[in-house]
């Protein structure tokens, strides 16, 4: 089949695609005149699934039938709903059931991994990141920093496409990583930037932290659920 740029090649290929079913499944934002708009912001935040108000109804009424002991005697009891969700959560991200736990909030996790995982020396602090990330993460990154007793403008290093581009060039990423690997302690970017949709090249980035002596850490809440990955993500 022969690429056209038209509204009707894509109504076509729309009536080929396998997954077409799930449209259904989901709320679409509409225009001034009632229709449905075309919705290309997954990268960013999906669309509503038809099932969430559902959802959250059932939990509602749980809290409102039993109080606190909506923890043990709900239908789903909060108390082990981290376990509910470790199966479907692996699947999601390509990983092992043991390897995903469903916890806390974003900017949360990600304090607790860089506390962790952030172990910053005299010689070896700096941080390389996009720029433009997503703003918890970059609050996260500069009170981390910060906290370390670092200024952020020297301890971290935003990645910004080159003018005229829109996104960053993966080699652009490498060569930085390869720049500053004397004193990179961590290298750290989204799966999928939240703005622009730019897909990162995890496995590459991973593997070239690791071969100068820092960590790799990705936030993929804005690739979780919008593309599978197959790889192992090192810290």
């Amino acid at each position: 089949m022969t690429f056209q740029y038209s509204r009707s090649f894509a109504h076509q290929l729309d009536e080929q695609d396998t997954l077409k079913e799930f449209r259904q499944w989901f709320h679409f934002p509409t225009n001034a005149v009632g229709e449905d708009q075309l919705y290309f912001c997954g990268n960013s935040l999906g669309l509503q699934p038809r099932t969430a108000k559902q959802a959250l109804d059932a939990e509602l009424e749980d809290w409102a039938k039993h109080g606190v002991e909506g923890h043990f005697h709900g239908k789903n009891p909060w108390f082990h709903y981290h376990k509910f969700l470790t199966q479907h959560s692996a699947e999601i991200v390509g990983a092992r059931e043991h390897e995903v736990v469903v916890m806390n909030q974003l900017t949360v996790n990600l304090h607790l991994l860089m506390v962790s995982f952030y172990r910053p020396t005299a010689s070896r602090y700096k941080i390389i990141m996009e720029a433009g990330a997503f703003p918890s993460d970059m609050y996260a990154i500069e009170s981390q920093v910060k906290f370390h007793g670092f200024e952020y403008d020297k301890a971290v290093i935003e990645l910004k496409p080159r003018d005229g581009e829109h996104t960053l060039r993966n080699a652009d990423i490498l060569d930085a990583i390869e720049q500053h690997k004397d004193e990179l302690a961590l290298v750290f970017f989204s799966g999928v930037q939240y703005y622009t949709g730019q897909l990162f090249n995890i496995k590459q980035i991973t593997e070239k932290a690791h071969s100068v002596g820092a960590i790799a850490g990705f936030d993929l809440a804005h690739a979780a659920g919008m593309l599978t990955y197959n790889c192992t993500i090192g810290m």
